[in-house]
């Protein structure tokens, strides 16, 4: 009721609707050019019975392309015997439609793609349908196996960054990509910008039991979900802005991309395998799969197991901690160890058989849940891992999180982040503070990064991290070894991976770090 009436209503959205809805394998679409609040397919599906594992809507407001049915979002195409749907909130310079004298589009092919490559075309005249349309493209012409849901994730990283590249200040890209009845993709850029009407980016919240009542920001009208769920629901909704006032709304990064499934937010390759690993992957009857057991696929994403790998090597090579190891300890040589952003458990299993007493530390209520459900934590903290490790307020004001320092008054042999420093802008605090609470005879600290080749040590206008349009920070090589040192780490391990992507023409290396404090 609420959706129907910002088409038009309480809204100035009024050139068209839609929604998809995901049955099993069938994808149930409803599309009207009329606006929501007048139209009598919106009347007929407020007493339709939805039960869906994935869906989307969307309601229209044109500024590119007619009031129209073939320009109403949400649209859909099969590719590998999967329904696909995706709708769109802004507007792409690169995909803006061109229309000759003949009123035949002149739109060229895009991600370099020769012209037998494209299979997909626009049926209407909006910048929306055509995006979505050379993402099915390049996808297509990229693999001829059916990917997992990591290597998709990867790529539409890639393109998403790809469609921005060269205009960054007047693209607005924020997208819903459906692919089957499990998993959403989300799409966000350039999020808010002090002073803009405009809509620029997306929010999410998770509906967790219990369930309650939530009243919608834009009219008198509450809904109760605890009458329309049971105790193993768990429903994340995504909106152009916060649909609610009583429930906490998530703003995405700029440049974000995150993985839906299940109620949940994904934004790691290691989670995303996860979920695959589940049975919740891509599911087509014609295109082969992917292994999600081969040892490159394990070797690339798993990023806790490859970080064990290294540290048990640092371990065995050196002599005070491997003496370290004794009767007491029940075989365990880190008989403390905390794991900052711990996400949904991942990299606590990776680390469990070498740590006595195991603590967990994420942001996330949900990813909390999850990880604790692995029973491989001790103890479970709900914080940011900045908040965790202070002992005061780096502001004027008293922190009011209820877990501030909950980990700086303790000591542990080993702290290790996966895939948490990239959302971190300056590292030194974190650092001082991890140095402040870790063993001084048998501490490790162990983390990934990315870094990017940038040799300007030195250069008094040089920063020492970028924000790449993916939303992650790479940091300088020099910036990395320089924090260890000046807070009395010695680097035991420092090893790049693979290429991961390139940042305004250099490269960026995701990186292993172990350090030891002797």
């Amino acid at each position: 009721r609420g959706f129907a009436r910002r088409g038009g209503d309480t809204d100035k959205h009024s050139h068209g609707w839609g929604m998809a809805i995901y049955e099993g394998h069938g994808l149930r679409t409803f599309l009207d050019p009329l606006p929501a609040a007048e139209s009598q397919i919106a009347k007929f599906v407020e007493s339709y019975p939805i039960k869906t594992l994935n869906m989307m809507a969307h309601i229209r407001y044109a500024t590119q392309g007619a009031v129209s049915l073939e320009n109403v979002h949400p649209f859909q195409r099969e590719m590998w015997g999967i329904q696909w749907s995706f709708c769109h909130n802004g507007e792409v310079p690169k995909f803006t439609s061109q229309v000759d004298d003949n009123n035949k589009s002149t739109m060229e092919p895009y991600f370099s793609l020769s012209s037998s490559e494209i299979f997909y075309h626009p049926v209407g005249n909006t910048d929306s349908e055509a995006t979505f349309c050379a993402i099915l493209n390049a996808l297509r012409a990229e693999f001829n196996e059916l990917p997992t849901l990591p290597v998709l994730y990867e790529t539409l990283q890639r393109l998403c960054a790809q469609i921005v590249l060269g205009q960054e200040e007047n693209t607005i890209l924020n997208f819903l990509l459906g692919c089957g009845q499990y998993t959403l993709f989300a799409y966000s850029w350039p999020g808010a910008r002090p002073g803009s009407k405009v809509w620029n980016g997306l929010y999410y919240t998770i509906r967790k039991p219990p369930f309650a009542k939530a009243q919608l920001a834009d009219c008198d009208y509450a809904v109760d979900f605890s009458n329309c769920t049971t105790p193993k629901d768990r429903v994340a909704v995504i909106a152009t802005a916060p649909l609610t006032l009583d429930e906490e709304w998530v703003e995405f990064k700029r440049g974000e991309l995150k993985m839906f499934d299940n109620g949940l937010a994904f934004s790691e390759l290691y989670d995303c395998e996860e979920v695959e690993r589940q049975g919740r992957g891509l599911f087509s009857r014609f295109l082969p799969r992917q292994s999600t057991t081969a040892a490159s696929s394990s070797q690339q994403y798993d990023t806790p197991s490859r970080l064990r790998a290294i540290v048990d090597n640092v371990v065995t090579k050196n002599g005070d901690i491997a003496d370290g190891v004794n009767d007491d300890s029940g075989g365990f040589w880190a008989k403390t160890g905390a794991d900052l952003g711990c996400g949904m458990g991942c990299s606590g299993k990776a680390f469990r058989s070498c740590v006595g007493h195991l603590t967990g530390v994420d942001l996330s209520p949900e990813m909390v849940d999850k990880a604790r459900e692995l029973k491989c934590y001790d103890e479970l903290v709900l914080g940011n891992v900045e908040c965790v490790l202070r002992k005061k307020s780096t502001g004027s004001k008293p922190c009011k999180n209820k877990t501030h320092g909950a980990l700086a008054y303790q000591k542990f042999n080993l702290i290790f982040a996966c895939n948490v420093f990239v959302y971190i802008q300056d590292l030194r605090n974190v650092f001082y503070d991890i140095r402040q609470i870790l063993d001084d005879d048998l501490g490790i600290f162990a983390f990934s990064a990315e870094f990017i080749d940038i040799d300007d040590e030195g250069e008094d206008y040089a920063e020492p991290y970028v924000l790449q349009s993916c939303a992650r920070y790479a940091h300088k090589r020099w910036y990395l070894e320089k924090s260890a040192k000046e807070f009395g780490f010695i680097t035991k391990a420092f090893e790049p991976s693979p290429l991961q992507r390139t940042y305004s023409g250099h490269r960026v290396y995701g990186v292993l770090v172990v350090l030891g404090v002797k």
